[in-house]
């Protein structure tokens, strides 16, 4: 069979982490590599009213936003995995409709180039925190504590698991600080 001619499951299938699914993937894959998507950043930019917050105490979480770059990992997905694997990502990430579910051409660590299933920020959600000063966001992410726990916990997590993978986030890093120099003026 040509190549043009293969079924859509024949084809490669990938899906993009840049928080919790780099970590916490939670469905099947065959490989995993680090991945580099040109033209959004990793941004505490969603307001989470489920997992790290209340609809009446938000917390705040990562999104992509438009600009910049973000270095992330890629998971292939095994053919007979796909249906799971997406079933299990909408569930996860679309319980409010706050992300977009995008296809996101990334560089893998070996040079190849491949489209991923990822999801970005909908700016036009009511959701959607963008360009929040740092002592807003921490504002937000002190008060916040949902069924995952605190807001706070979250940030701190994805640092301590982002560094671990040799990514350092000036951005988040320099939030937490924010973040944990308020909770301590305030005590």
């Amino acid at each position: 069979m040509e190549k043009d001619q293969q079924s859509e499951t024949d084809q490669e299938f990938w899906v993009f982490g840049y928080g919790s699914l780099m970590w916490r993937p939670g469905f099947p894959h065959e490989e995993t590599q680090p991945a580099l998507l040109r033209g959004y950043h990793r941004s505490m930019c969603i307001l989470s009213i489920r997992y790290r917050g209340t609809p009446e105490k938000p917390g705040l979480v990562l999104g992509l936003e438009e600009g910049g770059e973000c270095m992330g990992r890629a998971y292939r997905v095994a053919p007979e995995h796909i249906a799971d694997a997406v079933r299990y990502l909408q569930d996860r990430e679309l319980v409010t409709g706050v992300y977009l579910e995008r296809t996101l051409p990334v560089t893998l660590e070996d040079g190849r180039v491949v489209d991923t299933y990822g999801f970005i920020a909908d700016k036009d959600h009511v959701q959607y925190r963008g360009a929040l000063t740092d002592r807003e966001a921490a504002e937000i992410i002190l008060a916040g504590h949902g069924q995952e726990g605190p807001a706070r916990d979250y940030l701190a997590n994805t640092v301590g698991h982002l560094e671990a993978l040799g990514i350092h986030d000036v951005d988040l890093v320099r939030l937490l600080a924010i973040v944990d120099e308020a909770a301590q003026a305030s005590r």
